[in-house]
């Protein structure tokens, strides 16, 4: 596969931006994942951020390479795989001279950023408003407005409740009991029943809040705060559901598609 144009720069490889790289690779862009020394993705089996772990994941049609340095992401490129680096202020912008950065990282905060006509920066979610930190934000909650590209204003407030899914809400996501390192004991896509234990943060165990899919589950080894999300089980308990990029994270890809091509100068690079 030959590169044509630079690359689409994605920070963060959770499940969202897994949807967002999902949909741009599809489309014919070249796209760069950065990422933490220690990602945070629950939803592991739908995160290119895995392969900090794991050195190589597939996740449908997407292959995705742990790699070190502009050499071995131009090369994974070249085989049409997407690369994720460890860099969390995202350094590899000046090597790389993306057309684009999509901050994915959901921090949920603001984030300072200078703006300027190159790269065009693309932000998810709350904590972004256009014009100020990024040219474009995509609206990521639940409901009528997820998806839409936004050229003013910000995205919704985070409220901390994810959306109901089959009558559960706030306990469909496992929070740590404990601050510790976080220890699996149920594998990733298995169905839980009520009251199985899932995993242990520091010396708690944490138990399955209902019958369903274990979906989400950080790494093992990774140390978090008493209170902070460590798993999500799915009531639907449909297994499949675990490997396929969701529903919500394609839509926001779509969105984020949208607003690139929206932009003539990334036209004309890729060729439009």
């Amino acid at each position: 596969m030959k590169i044509d144009h630079p690359p689409v720069l994605i920070r963060g490889g959770g499940d969202l931006a897994t949807g967002v790289a999902a949909r741009l690779h599809r489309s014919g862009f070249a796209v760069v994942v950065t990422e933490i020394a220690q990602p945070l993705a629950v939803r592991r089996l739908v995160a290119l951020a895995e392969a900090v772990y794991a050195g190589e994941v597939e996740i449908e049609d997407l292959r995705g390479r742990h790699v070190d340095g502009p050499q071995e992401t131009l090369l994974a490129l070249s085989e049409g795989i997407i690369p994720v680096l460890v860099d969390p202020e995202a350094q590899a912008r000046s090597a790389l001279d993306p057309l684009a950065v999509v901050d994915a990282r959901m921090l949920k905060r603001p984030q300072p950023l200078a703006l300027s006509e190159k790269p065009f920066v693309i932000g998810l979610g709350p904590g972004f408003t256009a014009g100020e930190n990024c040219h474009a934000v995509v609206e990521t909650k639940r409901g009528h407005t997820l998806g839409r590209v936004l050229w003013n204003g910000s995205a919704e407030t985070d409220t901390g409740i994810p959306g109901q899914v089959s009558g559960h809400a706030a306990e469909r996501v496992l929070r740590a009991p404990a601050a510790g390192e976080v220890l699996g004991h149920a594998a990733l896509g298995s169905i839980v029943k009520q009251g199985d234990r899932v995993a242990t943060v520091g010396r708690e165990d944490l138990a399955a809040p209902f019958d369903g899919a274990l979906r989400g589950l950080l790494h093992d080894g990774v140390w978090v705060a008493k209170g902070a999300k460590v798993g999500d089980v799915d009531p639907r308990g449909q297994r499949a559901h675990c490997f396929l990029i969701s529903d919500k994270s394609l839509a926001i890809g779509g969105a984020v598609l949208e607003a690139l091509l929206s932009q003539s100068a990334i036209r004309q690079a890729l060729g439009a």
